[in-house]
């Protein structure tokens, strides 16, 4: 997204992010080929978002890391399909996450999730809310408002300025974390389609050994990065 005050540069998240946002593992040995190319996400038919929440996440993955710039952006590294299937998942669904109460809306954000609401449900409520303002405020629901104004409405929904109920109010904290971790994450799980945002900072991803590296300081990593699947970039 552009430079909006209160809101993250438009890429200055990507490269702090990376470290723990992508998910690396033991490779198993290099395929000669590649994957072929996964249909473009106009044709993607999502597991559990519905079209005006899909619209939603396409709209504001692409404001939170743009296309315009030096690396891809969140719509060409398939953010969105990440973001879907994770919601569709045990993460969607909070499976292994201890969600007995009391909750306290108001706790420190180290006292772990405070509410009674799973990801997905969080995403299902605050979604239509959002929506809802935005088409008050600007006249239109989030996706189909220029790029200046979703910046603007991105700004006040992180600013906890549109009202959203407590149990919601970590919405942009969660969309934000998942972006970066749909760019970053292993190929496998959906995002980071041919490994693009790991060959823009440099990641070897799940290489088997490169400890000869390690000790290097800003000399430009050689090799491409290498998926769980055994995939090279």
């Amino acid at each position: 997204m552009r430079d909006v005050p209160g809101l993250p540069s438009r890429r200055s998240f990507l490269k702090a992010s990376a470290a723990t946002a992508a998910l690396a593992g033991i490779a198993v040995p290099a395929k000669a080929e590649t994957a072929p190319p996964p249909p473009p996400l106009d044709d993607y038919q999502p597991d559990c978002l519905k079209p005006t929440e899909w619209a939603f996440v396409m709209a504001a993955v692409a404001r939170l890391i743009p296309s315009e710039g030096d690396g891809p952006g969140a719509l060409e590294a398939r953010v969105p399909v990440f973001i879907d299937r994770q919601l569709a998942g045990d993460f969607g669904a909070a499976s292994d996450w201890y969600m007995e109460g009391p909750f306290e809306a108001d706790a420190s954000p180290l006292r772990g999730w405070q509410t009674p609401l799973t990801p997905l449900e969080i995403y299902q409520q605050a979604i239509p809310f959002f929506d809802q303002w935005c088409q008050t405020n600007h006249g239109k629901p989030f996706a189909e408002l220029d790029a200046e104004t979703q910046d603007k409405a991105l700004t006040s929904l992180q600013k906890d300025e549109i009202g959203l109920k407590p149990e919601l109010r970590d919405f942009f904290s969660i969309l934000l974390q998942n972006t970066k971790e749909g760019y970053f994450a292993d190929p496998m799980y959906g995002g980071n389609q041919g490994m693009e945002a790991w060959k823009y900072i440099g990641f070897p991803g799940a290489r088997g050994n490169y400890k000869e590296w390690v000790d290097k300081y800003n000399v430009p990593y050689p090799l491409g990065p290498v998926s769980i699947s055994g995939e090279r970039g």
